[in-house]
């Protein structure tokens, strides 16, 4: 009696973690049950090992020769294993779960369906098996296949959660309603929106009240967030980062906060599995554009081909760049690294704009120019731009730069990775004095290309680095090809499983004076 209540206590804890650590994806996936299971086929999760394990478990446990007390002493022992493992994986995670109400909610409904499939069985004959092997066998199932008690709570919700959302949605709208005089600054791209959206903030924030959008609330209940929470009364600029991960996300936003500006900073192979196509991404990313209204303003990357070759007849089209060209009204010249940032001059319709920043990258300078193009359209003087630029502050893991204690430059590109902005990394690595070694698991989401622009970027760590350390083994195989199809024979190559054994390692082999990017941070539990 005793073994049976402590072995399916075991199984309702091993339950409970692995529904935790599927709401964790959920989230981390907006909810949305296609992107929640190219996540989980992404992440190789119904094939790993611990649930191969459980099925095997389970299914032995089901075999009439093996005595009941062997079976729960098996699956009690397993459960606790996974509790402990479960709960000691959480810190591998880079966006750990928050227990939202939704969340709740979505819990809650796990735990009734698995409530009503006890009841269910309870009606059923149990033969020789035992009430307690019944249970503890179905509390393995449901562990390994969370997902499909997720996905069916998500289903059966969506009624609920599309009258909630409205009706916070709705409220957002009556907000901006009473701000008749509020200038809405959207901001996409396949990557630099966040960096440009915090530039931008500062510089406007030396004569405007402004707020944007925290964090990554890009999507639109963030925006509905934002405006709900955050904005003020007093607010006269509210910035406004649009994310999406399938075409129409833009547009939703758009609908919503109505824009009168609106910067497009990259259009790339990003989020190629949900877009399948760049073509697909150029056209989601300019529904900002064709969401601006007839006096309205777009600012334009042109650095970027699929910026570039898209035409814009509905509003004014500001296009900048790195390199000038002949549609490129604002470019760069004479950048400049040094141990205090950059320095670099903003070449404009109206003269030079020389500026000091600390931080360094063209990536950084190319989007400290975006928000320069719109602070000067809204008036702000040329000296208060130039102060509010060399007080910016490296936004945490996108190219920050920092020095260790032990006189070690750390490039911090750890929060994602793109092929235009993993190179452009390197390139300030290369830069650097000292030994160079790049800590990487590579770039994930670019569908079809998932290979081709991996490998292209292990030919970049080869003629930028003196150590490569590839971390997992999701992307190896490409990176390594890479690498060695460079044929740089003085660079050091190593592979490790982990980012506790790839710091390890690199701690074991820097010396003062080196530098080290880490460009990505997959979670150790991404394969």
């Amino acid at each position: 009696m005793i073994l049976s209540i402590v072995a399916l206590t075991l199984c309702a804890l091993a339950l409970v973690a692995e529904f935790s650590r599927t709401l964790m994806l959920v989230q981390q996936n907006s909810y949305r049950i296609d992107r929640f299971r190219r996540s989980l086929a992404a992440m190789g999760d119904s094939t790993s090992f611990a649930k191969l394990f459980g099925i095997v478990f389970a299914l032995a446990a089901t075999i009439r020769g093996v005595p009941e007390v062997m079976a729960l002493a098996g699956l009690g022992l397993f459960s606790l294993i996974m509790v402990i493992l479960r709960l000691s994986a959480r810190r591998k995670y880079k966006h750990p779960l928050v227990w939202t109400p939704r969340v709740r909610r979505i819990f809650g409904v796990m735990l009734l369906l698995v409530a009503l499939i006890a009841v269910g069985v309870s009606f059923m004959p149990q033969g020789r098996w035992g009430w307690a092997r019944v249970y503890a066998i179905l509390a393995m199932f449901l562990w390994v296949k969370a997902d499909w008690v997720a996905i069916a709570a998500l289903w059966l919700l969506k009624p609920v959660e599309k009258s909630i959302n409205q009706r916070y949605i709705n409220d957002a709208k009556r907000i901006l309603a009473s701000m008749p005089d509020l200038t809405v600054i959207g901001i996409t791209g396949s990557y630099g929106k966040t960096s440009t959206k915090h530039y931008l903030h500062r510089i406007l924030s030396e004569q405007f009240a402004v707020c944007m959008t925290p964090g990554s609330f890009n999507t639109t209940l963030g925006v509905v967030r934002t405006i709900r929470e955050y904005l003020k009364p007093f607010d006269r600029v509210f910035i406004c980062e649009m994310g999406a991960k399938q075409p129409g996300d833009i547009k939703e936003i758009c609908d919503l906060v109505h824009p009168s500006v609106g910067i497009i900073t990259a259009v790339g192979p990003q989020h190629l599995e949900s877009f399948k196509t760049i073509e697909n991404v150029q056209a989601t990313k300019f529904e900002l554009i064709d969401s601006l209204p007839a006096n309205g303003l777009a600012v334009l990357n042109n650095d970027f081909e699929y910026v570039a070759n898209r035409p814009v007849g509905n509003v004014e089209a500001v296009r900048y760049a790195i390199e000038p060209s002949a549609d490129t009204l604002f470019s760069v010249a004479d950048i400049r690294y040094s141990a205090t940032g950059t320095d670099f001059t903003v070449l404009t319709p109206d003269g030079e704009l020389k500026l000091h920043t600390r931080l360094v990258g063209e990536c950084n300078v190319s989007n400290l120019v975006a928000a320069v193009i719109v602070a000067l359209r809204l008036g702000v003087d040329s000296r208060r731009i130039a102060y509010a630029v060399e007080q910016i502050e490296q936004v945490e893991h996108r190219l920050s730069v920092k020095r260790t204690a032990g006189g070690i430059t750390i490039l911090d590109d750890a929060f994602n990775s793109n092929p235009a902005g993993s190179a452009m990394a390197l390139d300030v690595l290369a830069s650097l004095p000292g030994r160079r070694f790049v800590i990487t698991p590579g770039m994930i989401e670019l569908g079809d290309r998932q290979e081709e622009l991996n490998a292209d970027f292990g030919r970049k760590i080869a003629a930028s680095a003196d150590v490569a350390i590839i971390v997992g083994r999701y992307n190896r195989d490409a990176i390594v090809a890479g690498i060695e199809s460079a044929k740089n024979a003085a660079l050091e190559l190593h592979t490790v499983d982990t980012f506790a054994q790839a710091q390890a390692l690199m701690l074991s082999q820097a010396r003062p004076g080196d530098a080290v990017l880490y460009e990505n941070d997959l979670p150790d539990t991404f394969k």
